[in-house]
């Protein structure tokens, strides 16, 4: 009787169920070390199967425009049509979501906090997002009402978003309440909405709640200008849970951390700076100590 090897062939895995593992490793260890270890691997992290998810939110908050832009061709080219998730911050120009748009038609989930994309972009490629049903458009100071509503009528399985913002952000601002009335119109099938800080009023968002039956939770924290009867609420909407207008808790907590349905897995990203020799070898180089963090976020709510 032959005796059972505990020899695991790891290298004859079928690509899709390395792209699963690897989903466990960092973002340098799939790109640097995996490669390394056998051509199999190495072959499965240049192909789809590792790039269904990509979340560099983290390291993008850290890295030149330039970077970020490289950073996301080359792994959305990675993924062939298959990304579903995609999370990074700091968009800095058009073309770069106008590429994402145009190669990732699958998207459900994305997450672009902090970036500089205009109106005029997102009502020219909202047409290829048709998939989404979570979109963070956080601290997204260069858009507005234009934008919601576009991607309103054209994404009709939206069901998640989070559009906060800062205080320094409204600065200036008049009102915003065109935001949340394009929020009414177009979005029906809401379930979770995050607006805090927008400058709006309580007939607005009294507009986005009998508009969006199926609302769970609405977060206005910093919305100054809204007083609702809570009492009404409970009993009208039982289902809905408002936090806000008064701040309950740090500024940018995430609620939605708690609804398994919508959170984000967290990865500790070692800081690093890509580099890339050519286009065909999508070599990324990375370098060790960069400054540490030290407040590269938004300062905390007044």
């Amino acid at each position: 009787m032959e005796e059972v090897s505990d020899f695991r062939c790891w290298d004859e895995l079928i690509p899709d169920a390395l792209g699963l593992i690897f989903s466990n490793l960092s973002l340098q260890e799939i790109l640097t070390v995996v490669p390394r270890v056998c051509k199999s691997w190495g072959r499965a992290v240049m192909g789809p199967y590792c790039w269904q998810e990509i979340n560099i939110e983290e390291w993008s908050n850290r890295s030149e425009p330039d970077h970020i832009d490289r950073m996301l061709r080359m792994l959305i080219n990675r993924s062939c049509g298959s990304l579903r998730k995609l999370c990074v911050s700091g968009l800095q120009n058009d073309p770069i979501f106008s590429f994402i748009a145009e190669h990732a038609g699958a998207l459900q989930t994305l997450r672009l906090p902090r970036s500089e994309i205009s109106d005029s972009i997102v009502e020219r490629v909202a047409g290829r997002l048709s998939a989404i049903t979570f979109l963070d458009l956080s601290y997204c100071g260069k858009i507005g009402a234009p934008a919601l509503e576009a991607i309103g009528k054209h994404c009709k399985l939206l069901t998640g978003l989070r559009r906060n913002m800062h205080p320094l952000d409204t600065e200036g601002k008049i009102s915003q309440d065109d935001e949340a009335r394009a929020i009414a119109t177009t979005m029906p099938k809401l379930k979770r909405l995050e607006m805090a800080y927008l400058l709006i009023d309580t007939e607005s968002v009294l507009e986005i709640i009998s508009s969006c039956p199926q609302l769970e939770f609405l977060d206005l924290r910093g919305c100054w200008s809204v007083k609702l009867d809570m009492k009404y609420l409970e009993d009208k909407f039982p289902k809905l849970k408002v936090l806000g207008p008064y701040v309950v808790d740090h500024f940018e907590r995430n609620d939605w951390d708690d609804c398994s349905d919508y959170s984000d897995s967290l990865y500790d990203y070692e800081s690093f700076d890509g580099m890339w020799d050519d286009e065909e070898s999508l070599e990324l180089r990375f370098y060790e100590g960069f400054i540490e963090d030290n407040g590269y976020g938004w300062p905390p709510s007044p």
